[in-house]
Parts: structure tokens; C-alpha cells; sequence
């Protein structure tokens, strides 16, 4: 991990504790400044968001892996293929200790409301998954669930190994209600008007004066949240290209052959992921900045 000393330890899980003390070693004495001080950091933030990413990198080799080598004729759907392999993701994720208890269970609420979501937008013709297997709900395989799992599960691991910290971060209140009207607009724009621009103004209005405090090993660092929130979704939107590619799901415009998913659908991840960093938010209340030491008089 290479936390700095002085980092929230009893948020980290047992092996990643076991990660940050050997990474605690490999790192000490190295310089604080300077050209290696910074390719550290480099190599500490990409390694963080890797192991961030552990569940749906594997989730997504998974889906590469059943494109290009899974038989056609298997006696096991290829879906069904996919949902005992993200079941054993997701149970190795708790027995290696990658997720903690108390995340487990937002987790799981964002894998429900995701669920929940895929059986009204397939029902409704949004996209599309193929006809096999018998693990489904519906149209719905039951692997789709997992990749909303795969988002939270990023949130919540993200949170603790960078330390977060948040200037003038809205009221939790706020940001629910806000949540809350997100995920209902996924399915009333379907009936009425599209509300989807109106619920980015308010996204910016309530966070655009968030600034983001993140450490990575020695270095904190602050970015506006709302530049994070879109280099997330435009990450999402990629994997969801590769993903598409691979024949996981399809929308109307891919079935006659792939192209790339419109990039207005990076909207409908900025929108989706916010109702993530929400959940979150209820297992890790933002916290403020800690207060600079003061400078010695003189």
C-alpha cells in the first residue's frame, strides 16, 4: 500500500495491513524529494488503484476470458459460467480479507438497486443480454449484478486506502435525496420527461465547491471532486466498451455488429456512480481535512 505512517490502520483489512508494513519496509529511506520521490508516488497511487480495482479487473477478465475461450457447445451456459465466477470473485474477495464486514454490506445494496435496475431497462429494451442459461432473473443473467457490485466495491476500497478526506463536502441529507432522485429518473425518463441534465446541475451545485484530500504514500493531495467523479465514470464508460465487445450485453445499435457505446452513456455512469459515492458515504461519513500543524513562531 505504502500508507504513510500515521494512516488509518484499523480501516485497512488484515491483509492489506499485512501489504502496508511490508510496503512500510520496502519503501523506507527512500528520498522525499526529488525525481525517485515522485516516481514512488506514481507507482503507490497506481498501485492503490489497482488493488482498488481487484474486483471488477477480474470481474472484466472474466467477461475477455468467456468471449475467447469458452466453448460454444459447453453442457454450462456461457452466462451462467459467468455468475459462478463472480460468485468465486466475490467469496475469495471475503475470505483473502479484500473487503472488510462493514462494506460487504453497501456492496451488496448497490448490487440489489443495480439488479433491480437491469430487469426494468432490459424489460424496456435499453440493452440486451444473450438468451442462455438458467442462473437469470428474467432477461436479466445473474452476473449483471456483480458489475454494479464491482463500482461499490471500488468506492468503499478506495475510500480507506487513499485516506479520504473532503473540504466542504454537502450534507449527507442532501446528497441522498439527490441519490434518490437519480435512480428513480433511470426509470421514469422511460414515462416522462428526461430529467438527466437538471440532476447533473444539482450534481454540480452540491459538490462543485468539494475538494478532494488524498494520500497516496508521503504526498496528500487535492483535487475537486467533481473532476474525480468524471475521470471515474469516463473509466467505467471504457471498461463498459470492452465489456460490450466481449458480448457480455449489447444495445440495440450493437446487435448488428459492435460499435463503440455512445459516449453519451458517460452521463448515465457520472449519474450511477453518484448514487454509489452516496452509499458510501453512509459506511464512511466524509471527514474534513485534518488542520495543518501550526509553523513555529519566529
Amino acid at each position: 500500500m505504502g500508507q504513510a505512517p500515521g494512516g488509518r490502520d484499523a480501516e485497512l483489512t488484515r491483509l492489506e495491513r499485512a501489504i502496508d508494513r511490508a510496503a512500510h519496509r520496502l519503501l523506507a529511506g527512500r528520498p522525499a524529494r526529488g525525481p525517485r520521490a515522485f516516481l514512488i508516488e506514481c507507482a503507490v497511487f497506481l498501485l492503490k488503484q489497482a488493488w482498488a480495482c481487484v474486483f471488477g479487473a477480474l470481474l472484466l477478465l472474466a467477461i475477455l476470458a468467456a468471449r475467447l475461450w469458452y466453448p460454444d457447445d459447453a453442457p454450462l451456459a456461457r452466462n451462467d459460467a459467468l455468475t459462478l465466477a463472480a460468485i468465486l470473485i466475490q467469496c475469495a474477495m471475503l475470505a483473502f480479507r479484500l473487503e472488510s464486514g462493514r462494506e460487504l454490506w453497501v456492496i451488496v445494496l448497490f448490487h440489489l438497486t443495480g439488479t433491480a435496475m437491469e430487469l426494468f431497462k432490459t424489460d424496456a429494451g435499453s440493452w440486451s443480454y444473450a438468451a442462455d442459461g438458467v442462473l437469470r432473473i428474467g432477461g436479466v443473467p445473474l452476473f449483471s449484478g456483480f458489475m454494479y457490485a464491482a463500482v461499490g466495491s471500488y468506492m468503499v476500497r478506495v475510500h480507506r486506502l487513499h485516506e479520504l478526506r473532503f473540504a466542504r463536502y454537502p450534507r449527507v441529507w442532501a446528497t441522498t435525496i439527490l441519490a434518490a432522485l437519480i435512480y428513480a429518473n433511470f426509470f421514469t425518463h422511460h414515462f416522462i420527461v428526461d430529467l438527466r441534465w437538471i440532476l447533473l446541475a444539482l450534481v454540480a451545485l452540491l459538490w462543485w465547491r468539494t475538494v478532494m484530500h488524498f494520500r497516496v504514500w508521503r504526498a496528500t493531495l487535492r483535487v475537486p471532486v467533481l473532476l474525480v467523479f468524471a475521470g471515474v465514470a469516463l473509466v467505467i464508460w471504457l471498461a463498459e466498451n470492452i465489456g460490450t465487445w466481449a458480448g457480455a450485453w449489447l444495445y440495440p445499435d450493437q446487435e448488428a455488429g459492435w460499435v463503440l457505446v455512445s459516449p453519451q452513456k458517460i452521463t448515465a455512469w457520472f449519474l450511477l456512480m453518484i448514487i454509489s459515492v452516496v452509499m458510501v458515504t453512509w459506511v464512511y461519513p466524509p471527514r474534513a481535512p485534518d488542520p495543518a500543524p501550526a509553523r513555529p513562531a519566529g
